[in-house]
């Protein structure tokens, strides 16, 4: 009997520690992350794994290209997947199925060119969106399949949860989620 009691003494041990290395890890490095629905597509597809990176937005801002995790402004218990297309305080105008960036360095605009988009790239609707200090504007890869700020409008930095930074699943594709350069 003495034999059990020290075996389940030494498993509470290894729980705990465990439980001290994984849970700082989870809930402010690095989060797992699903890919539901077609949004992202090619790039990212339905029942991909990812792995989220946290720290990096504690540290520093997102960027253009980058593509996030963010709560969903107008029902926070869900989770979205886009990228990021424009900064705070910049201008964005979708306009002949292009997007135009307007700020500091580019007050003719910026025509984005999106090299991950599938096909032509083009981007539906019309809109000119300001964005304010705290504000992104963010849109899916697969811009006709996607519900994102065109629909409801710029996207608040404390909504955002990290970046996507390692895709897990499937293995086939595993590695680091890449970013492109504008």
């Amino acid at each position: 009997m003495k034999g059990f009691f020290a075996f389940i003494f030494d498993l509470a041990k290894v729980v705990l520690i465990a439980a001290v290395i994984i849970v700082p890890i989870r809930y402010f490095l690095v989060q797992p992350f699903f890919v539901k629905g077609a949004s992202m597509e090619p790039n990212f597809v339905d029942g991909e794994y990812l792995l989220i990176d946290e720290i990096s937005y504690r540290l520093g801002e997102p960027q253009r290209g980058e593509v996030i995790v963010f709560r969903y402004p107008l029902d926070p218990v869900e989770f979205y997947i886009k990228r990021v297309v424009g900064l705070p305080g910049e201008t964005v105008e979708v306009t002949g199925g292009h997007v135009i960036i307007y700020n500091q360095q580019n007050p003719q605009g910026l025509t984005l060119r999106e090299s991950y988009l599938p096909g032509n790239g083009f981007t539906p609707e019309e809109g000119r969106y300001v964005l304010g200090g705290d504000q992104y504007y963010v849109l899916g890869d697969n811009r006709s399949a996607s519900f994102d700020s065109r629909k409801w409008g710029p996207l608040k930095k404390e909504y955002i949860i990290g970046r996507a930074w390692l895709r897990a699943w499937p293995i086939a594709q595993a590695g680091v989620v890449p970013e492109p350069s504008y």
